[in-house]
């Protein structure tokens, strides 16, 4: 499924996976929806949510709401990463390494929907291990959250390297 977008006020969303339950009652079956979302500013900020409802416009604007509860600040260095990271969950690794100007974003649609909702222009990714939409986004974010640039970690030692 390709991913969908939609800008609300400054924030950018993307639909990630929307997946359908069915629980069988009396009559029949009685559907409900979930939605994965990732939410992002395009300049640094990026989280995902997590939305259940019993059609999909209502998943999704949940979904949205917590996605934009539990966005983190990433690191960028112009349009790419500043270093090669690592991130995983469950089953999930990815590896995000930063390219030059003009590469684009090279990767699956999860993590993709991540990179674009965050911002980053140009970069190069690996999926390892399982390619479950919902631990891929969290691996991502995870990667994404290990990110310092050469003056954070200056600071954070307390040395100067210029």
């Amino acid at each position: 499924m390709a991913t969908t977008e939609s800008t609300r006020g400054e924030l950018i969303d993307k639909v990630v996976k929307i997946r359908r339950c069915a629980a069988v009652v009396k009559g029949g079956r009685r559907f409900s929806f979930n939605a994965l979302v990732v939410v992002g500013d395009g300049k640094g900020k990026v989280g995902w949510g997590y939305g259940k409802a019993n059609e999909v416009p209502p998943s999704v604007e949940k979904a949205v709401k917590d996605g934009s509860r539990s966005m983190v600040a990433v690191s960028l260095a112009g349009t790419t990463i500043p270093h090669e990271v690592k991130g995983r969950f469950g089953a999930a690794r990815v590896v995000l390494v930063p390219a030059g100007p003009g590469t684009g974003i090279i990767a699956g649609a999860a993590v993709r929907a991540v990179c674009e909702a965050c911002g980053i222009r140009d970069i190069l990714t690996k999926s390892f291990g399982t390619s479950n939409q919902i631990n891929l986004v969290k691996a991502t974010i995870d990667a994404l959250r290990q990110l310092r640039t050469q003056s954070d970690v200056e600071r954070l030692r307390g040395v100067s390297l210029s």
